[in-house]
């Protein structure tokens, strides 16, 4: 629940004219990242799209430790997404 707080809280990013980065993206994301679940087919399709947004969330102090998290790191490797060193 503070995971989806932080994520409400953080709002958007423009990065590129083809992705909006917004954290609420990730949401199918959320019980795969806080209880270790494999992730679903939807959160590996909202993880490719918000690729681009990843530094972005990564250097944000509110989200970095949940996107550095071990859950989010196996969560993002099974959908064959690369966490980026920022």
């Amino acid at each position: 629940m503070v995971a989806m707080a932080v994520v409400v809280l953080f709002g958007e990013l423009h990065v590129s004219e083809a992705v909006t980065c917004s954290p609420l993206q990730l949401s199918p994301c959320l019980g795969a990242i806080t209880s270790g679940q494999p992730p679903s087919a939807a959160c590996c399709k909202k993880l490719q799209e918000q690729k681009p947004c990843l530094c972005g969330y990564i250097k944000d102090p509110n989200l970095g430790k949940y996107v550095n998290s071990p859950n989010a790191k196996k969560v993002a490797s099974s959908c064959g997404v690369a966490v980026p060193n920022c």
